[in-house]
């Protein structure tokens, strides 16, 4: 996973799977910069709530420089070509929504357990089918394993201070996954 806290994202679109992207680069700490001159209302709260910065206007050619990370999700196949164009030619990763020959890198569908990232891809063919996946994970993978992933976190830091060799140290940590896991869920 990328560690976008305090980065710089650009997101072209305001639509539905623009507010997909934006919500998945707010709960990651990015600042988001939106760029699109209609949007749908979740984005119109996140920027009433300070959380992203929302310019309704239409993306302007060259705009796309100065970003980590550039992502396209309008209806306009120029546009997003456009913003390709812009970002891969910076050196900037772009992804185009729906069009993978348009993307320098592909987004997994990511679930959140706390600090667990459940993470399913395709590569871009099949984002469809992939949210779905994800959520057939999450309803296996519940929260309650969020909790468990802080405390094996816990876990690790003591036996880290333990100056203990790596092979005892998987040991440990073997002996700690059986015993905190489900044999059933194994």
């Amino acid at each position: 996973m990328l560690q976008l806290a305090g980065q710089s994202c650009l997101v072209v679109g305001g639509g539905g799977v623009a507010y997909r992207k934006i919500q998945g680069l707010v709960a990651e700490n990015a600042k988001v910069t939106v760029v699109a001159p209609d949007v749908v209302p979740g984005v119109v709260t996140l920027a009433d709530d300070g959380r992203i910065v929302l310019e309704r206007r239409p993306y302007a050619a060259g705009e796309g420089a100065g970003y980590v990370l550039v992502f396209a999700a309008t209806d306009d196949r120029g546009v997003n070509r456009q913003v390709f164009e812009d970002a891969s030619g910076a050196g900037i990763w772009v992804n185009v929504a729906d069009d993978p020959e348009l993307c320098t890198f592909h987004l997994p569908s990511v679930g959140r357990r706390g600090d667990l990232h459940l993470a399913v891809a395709s590569g871009g063919t099949a984002p469809f089918a992939i949210r779905r996946l994800r959520r057939m994970l999450e309803r296996w993978i519940g929260p309650e394993w969020g909790e468990w992933l802080e405390a094996a976190a816990r876990f690790r830091e003591k036996v880290r201070g333990l100056g203990v060799s790596s092979v005892s140290r998987e040991a440990l940590f073997d002996k700690y996954f059986e015993t905190t896991v489900d044999p059933e869920t194994r």
